[in-house]
């Protein structure tokens, strides 16, 4: 809707004195409209009745495009899962993994409130937009298709989250809200009805072209993608992969210019705001290079050197970055690449990431006073615990860089590994080339380390979502859309739905097609042995593995962990950067395995979230979810 909001951005800045666009107020569930004056007006008018529209769609903004600052309604949900985790300093703002979630959090509310903002002001719509005289019958139809989406996509999510809540189709006064919840099976079945009620609905296309002034608006593509994800929570793999099946019939296809080209850079410009319309973009959030309606992942996806200055507020998993494979499909194992890795203590693994030069003073600093700086700090590491007998001082780098080139080209494409470079935007010094080296020197001038927040640590950053250059200058007004539906995600649920109905080889076939446009080695390839899937649980851990490394850093995993029955033990009990044996090795690390924090867990009742203790004070039919007490 990047082209929609242009137009109408008169009628939007009415609409922000006119409208409540900013959530529900209040601490409790609020059930009023989404306007502050007489419904009758609003639905006499096709202007106000279109910016009513725009209020539903808004509300995404409120769970998507928050800053960190915003507390926890602002987090990527992939910061739940094991495929990032958050800055030391930012991450008492999530209630996941604090160890200190209750009912009575106000984090825990403000999320049911956001979902049901949206059903409250969807509801508005669908109950009313056919009393709007001057509009035509069709707009009025593809509108109300487009509310029931968001009110389906919302309870997809409350029935995830919290198995099971009221179901409300009709607004009601505060006093009157007193439904308890419906079962888990009935919240399905009404998010199933109102996707399908969208399908059906002949007035809402299967997809928007690129440059068309309704792109970003609800499509078949979307229903049909978001039907079949309800069906796969349900285990009804034929239904779903029908829905799957079906999204292809709409000219959705994977973007690949190149055709899978060797050394192909198709992925990495996926993310770029030139594509960001291209076939492959199924539902997204449509952010423009204005206050509180950019993509704040530019930012704190980023480093100091992103977008004259940015943060590092999400750090992508070692464990997650070890999933992707090596270039020949293998499982990529650190003592290849680094010897005796495995019997090492995490300190003393730090030798391997040490930049060259420490003993010599041969290395990159860019002054004469290099020698003695160098000096030092390898008596610092020394002191720190690394096993400087693996240091080698001149081919460090080579060594540790040829450990992240020899693997899925999608990594470095996805992830700012160790001695890669980076184009950035620096305060200061402008576009400019930095590279991630261990211990950082300095940023604005020789040798032009990348800085962080964290220049005292050593983790992975994000590329994916990340501005190069002058993309971005302005911080919170990164003009990338944010995605949460793209083709390739629908092939892998398609393979997934074949794999578990026991069409395996089939399975195959979808699996590659994403492989091949990132270049990698396809599945059973006879001259790979790795590649060669051996059967149907095989094949399932190997999709569930490429939907990590397809889309880490998209709002996709934590669902799907869900799903599976894995994020509990992958989230607090996972092992990560080689320390098989060693309990709860799990939280933010350092690339070497060593633990700046821990992911706390209140107890596996985690898995469901607790109905908010104040929603229950409201409302005494609301029944709390087992393990937890108000």
């Amino acid at each position: 809707m990047k082209n929609l909001f242009n137009k109408i951005i008169t009628i939007f800045t009415v609409s922000v004195i006119l409208f409540d666009l900013t959530g529900c107020k209040g601490d409790l569930l609020d059930t009023s409209p989404t306007y502050s004056f007489s419904s009758a007006n609003v639905w006499n008018s096709p202007v106000l009745a279109r910016a009513a529209v725009i209020g539903v769609y808004n509300g995404l903004y409120g769970r998507f495009s928050k800053n960190y600052t915003s507390g926890s309604i602002g987090i990527p949900s992939d910061a739940w899962s094991s495929v990032m985790d958050i800055d030391m300093n930012w991450k008492n703002n999530c209630f996941v993994i604090s160890g200190f979630c209750t009912p009575s959090d106000a984090n825990v509310s403000m999320h049911y409130k956001f979902y049901y903002t949206i059903v409250y002001r969807a509801n508005d719509v669908i109950n009313n937009i056919d009393n709007v005289s001057e509009m035509d019958d069709s707009e009025k139809a593809r509108l109300k298709a487009e509310c029931k989406f968001l009110r389906a996509w919302a309870y997809l999510h409350l029935n995830v989250l919290w198995r099971g809540v009221p179901i409300y189709t009709e607004n009601v006064e505060n006093t009157e809200a007193t439904k308890p919840r419906s079962t888990e099976a009935e919240v399905w079945d009404q998010v199933i009805s109102d996707l399908t009620d969208c399908i059906n609905e002949p007035n809402l296309p299967g997809k928007y072209a690129k440059g068309n002034s309704s792109y970003g608006c609800i499509t078949k593509g979307a229903a049909y993608a978001f039907r079949g994800q309800a069906y796969q929570f349900l285990n009804d793999y034929s239904k779903a992969l029908a829905d799957f099946e079906a999204i292809e019939e709409l000219g959705y296809a994977l973007f690949s210019p190149s055709n899978g080209a060797a050394g192909n850079d198709d992925f990495f410009q996926l993310f770029k705001p030139a594509n960001e319309q291209c076939d492959e973009m199924i539902f997204s959030i449509q952010c423009v290079e204005t206050t509180d309606m950019g993509n704040p992942r530019g930012i704190n996806y980023g480093n100091r050197v992103t977008g004259g200055s940015a943060w590092n507020n999400y750090l992508p998993n070692p464990a997650y970055v070890e999933m992707y494979e090596c270039a020949d499909g293998s499982v990529f194992d650190w003592g290849e690449y680094c010897p005796e890795w495995h019997s090492m203590t995490p300190q003393a693994r730090v030798a391997f990431f040490l930049r060259d030069g420490l003993q010599s003073g041969n290395g990159h600093w860019g002054t004469t006073e290099a020698t003695s700086n160098y000096k030092a700090l390898y008596d610092n590491m020394v002191a720190y615990g690394a096993d400087m007998s693996k240091y080698l001082d001149q081919g460090n780098e080579v060594r540790i860089r040829r450990a992240f080139e020899d693997r899925d080209p999608r990594l470095m494409q996805t992830v700012i590994t160790p001695y890669a470079t980076y184009d950035g935007n620096a305060a200061g010094v402008g576009n400019h080339t930095w590279t991630l080296r261990w211990p950082y020197i300095l940023d604005v001038d020789e040798p032009y380390d990348i800085r962080t927040d964290t220049n005292s640590k050593f983790y992975y950053l994000w590329r994916k979502y990340v501005p190069e250059n002058d993309e971005c200058t302005t911080r919170w007004v990164y003009d990338e859309d944010i995605i949460l539906c793209r083709y390739a995600e629908i092939l892998f649920r398609r393979a997934e739905c074949l794999n578990e109905l026991g069409r395996t080889n089939e399975a195959v076939t979808f699996v590659n097609m994403v492989r091949k446009r990132a270049g990698h080695v396809l599945l059973n390839d006879p001259a790979h042995p790795a590649t060669i899937v051996t059967g149907q649980d095989d094949m399932r851990q190997r999709i569930r593995k490429e939907f990590y490394v397809e889309l880490g850093g998209e709002d996709s995993m934590y669902l799907n962990e869900l799903r599976w029955g894995t994020w509990y033990d992958r989230k607090f009990k996972d092992y990560s950067s080689g320390q098989v044996g060693t309990l709860n090795s799990n939280g933010l690390m350092q690339i070497w395995g060593e633990t700046t924090y821990k992911h706390l867990s209140v107890g596996e009742q985690m898995k469901t979230w607790p109905i908010p203790a104040k929603e229950r004070e409201m409302n005494s039919s609301l029944t709390q979810n087992p393990g937890w007490q108000d």
